[in-house]
């Protein structure tokens, strides 16, 4: 018989195989509805306030820990060696996944060849600071999916290729329809988008992001 969602500190429960995942992703779903209701009102305090409450709850570490343990990339150690691979291991990273006490690590670094023969570097994070991601990303994207424009689907959840298809279709099979697509690309992107400009516009807590 499953058991139904821990309320209690993480020392009460120790079968992670019998937590009762559903109930958990309620718990979070219903803070996650919570926030985007407070940002489209744009009301940033209860935004935050509600965004502390999910990543200070049980819930939300459990999925984080779920998340970076299930995933391909459970098996790889950051630059402390550990992973996370047994049910003890994963009740005890609970407790740990606090603000309070978060200090990131340095990222592993690795090479990848790439198909013209160079090769790529690829950082990456120990299972601490995985989760950690794991967790604020929680409450990241509620507010950004929110305020993101509509017709973005890069890297967005619950999109896809066949959304942006579909809009294209809708886009270009009128008679005024523009006759060109323009495609463009932004050489190292991610390797030189501005950290300040982040800081200054993303709404979450800007000490974890600083960290992170």
């Amino acid at each position: 018989m499953t058991e139904t969602p821990p309320t209690l500190p993480h020392r009460s429960f120790t079968h992670w195989d019998q937590i009762d995942w559903t109930g958990v992703e309620k718990r979070v779903k219903g803070l996650q509805r919570r926030i985007v209701k407070a940002t489209q009102e744009e009301d940033w305090d209860r935004g935050k306030t509600l965004q502390r409450l999910l990543t200070r709850s049980l819930f939300g570490r459990l999925l984080a820990v779920k998340r970076v343990t299930e995933n391909q990339g459970k098996a790889t150690p950051g630059v402390d060696g550990v992973i996370w691979s047994t049910p003890e291991s994963k009740i005890r990273a609970l407790p740990t996944l606090k603000k309070e006490w978060y200090q990131s690590q340095p990222l592993r670094r690795v090479f990848i060849p790439k198909s013209n023969g160079k090769m790529r570097p690829f950082g990456i994070p120990t299972m601490k600071d995985r989760a950690m991601q794991a967790l604020h990303l929680r409450v990241l994207d509620p507010v950004e999916k929110t305020r993101a424009d509509g017709h973005s689907y890069g890297f967005r959840p619950e999109r896809s290729t066949a959304d942006a298809r579909a809009q294209l279709f809708f886009l270009l099979s009128k008679r005024t329809s523009p006759s060109f697509v323009l495609e463009g690309d932004i050489e190292a992107c991610f390797d030189r988008i501005s950290h300040d400009w982040l800081l200054s516009h993303v709404q979450m807590d800007k000490t974890m992001l600083h960290d992170g």
